[in-house]
C-alpha cells in the first residue's frame, strides 16, 4: 500500500511541476489527460476562466458501446479523435498538451496522436 501511495504522490508532484509551466487560454486551451487503470479521459480547459470547454472519456455511454472489447491504446486513440472532433466543432484548433504527470507513452501517446489526427494542433 505504501508503494502505491508513493507512486500516486510522485505523479501528483510531476503534474504540479508541469502545471507551473502550462496554462490554457481561451484561444489555446490546455488539453488535460487523466488515466485510470480501466479508462482514460481528456478535456480542454480554459485556465483563465477556470472552466472546461470540451471533454471526452472512454467511460461515456456512446463511446463505451463503440469501444467494448477494444485494446486500451485503441480506445485512447478513439477518445482523442472524439475530443478533437468536438473541439473543432466548438471552434478550437490549437491546444497545449498537459500529460498530467504520466509518461508520454502508451495510452497517453495514443490519445495525443488521435487528437492530432482529428484536427487539434499542439
Amino acid at each position: 500500500m505504501q508503494r502505491q501511495h508513493n507512486r500516486h504522490h510522485a505523479r501528483l508532484k510531476r503534474h504540479r511541476r508541469l502545471r507551473n509551466r502550462l496554462a490554457g487560454t481561451p484561444t489555446r486551451p490546455r488539453l488535460n489527460v487523466f488515466r485510470s487503470s480501466a479508462h482514460i479521459s481528456a478535456q480542454l480547459i480554459d485556465d483563465e476562466a477556470g472552466r472546461t470547454l470540451v471533454a471526452a472519456s472512454s467511460n461515456e455511454r456512446e463511446l463505451r458501446e463503440q469501444l467494448s472489447g477494444a485494446q486500451p491504446t485503441a480506445a485512447a486513440r478513439k477518445v482523442g479523435e472524439v475530443l478533437a472532433e468536438r473541439a473543432v466543432t466548438a471552434g478550437y484548433t490549437a491546444a497545449v498538451f498537459d500529460r498530467g504527470g504520466y509518461r508520454f507513452h502508451g495510452r497517453v501517446k495514443a490519445l495525443a496522436d488521435g487528437s492530432r489526427s482529428g484536427g487539434l494542433d499542439f
